[in-house]
């Protein structure tokens, strides 16, 4: 932090753990006012108590997907950095059992904030949008709805959040 650094990909995996007498990047992360940290939701990556205490931290999460080839697809296999990656029960794994990415997708990273970690759901948005502009520097023209801001919308069905629309800079999404 003091060399310049804010930004954390995938709190949690892949780096050194948290310890009580070494607290390393995650506690950095979690104790800087500074820090923009991404959270894979997905349930396999963190677990719900563990994603709650992240989000009491000073720092500002996003979401972030860490999405591989078959989200959107039947894909039940692929190739990462020269190795097999199989999908079984909603995690990508490799033969030696390490994860390869995750099965999940944005609206599904949102759901689960709020199903599973108890998060509003207007915080869970405001993790996968508002903080993912400002910590790339566009948060005064994209991650909201307002005058002057690039009008990215999803139309989610109420209850379950499944999307039922999409509109880019104010356009459907299929056209």
């Amino acid at each position: 932090m003091r060399e310049g650094v804010t930004g954390f990909t995938h709190l949690f995996n892949a780096m050194r753990p948290l310890g009580s007498r070494e607290g390393g990047p995650i506690a950095a992360a979690l104790e800087s006012t500074d820090a923009w940290y991404g959270l894979i939701v997905d349930g396999i990556h963190v677990e719900a108590a563990v994603l709650r205490l992240a989000l009491r931290g000073a720092g500002h999460p996003m979401l972030v997907t860490d999405a591989m080839p078959p989200v959107g697809g039947r894909q039940s296999s692929f190739i990462l950095q020269g190795r097999q990656i199989r999908v079984e029960r909603g995690r990508a794994t490799s033969q030696e059992g390490t994860l390869g990415g995750a099965i999940l997708d944005m609206a599904s990273a949102v759901r689960n904030c709020v199903e599973h970690v108890g998060v509003p759901l207007t915080l869970a948005l405001t993790f996968a949008s508002l903080n993912p502009a400002k910590f790339i520097g566009l948060g005064d023209s994209l991650g909201r709805l307002a005058p002057g801001y690039r009008a990215d919308i999803v139309a989610f069905e109420p209850g379950k959040l499944n999307v039922l629309e999409t509109w880019i800079a104010g356009a459907p999404s299929g056209e």
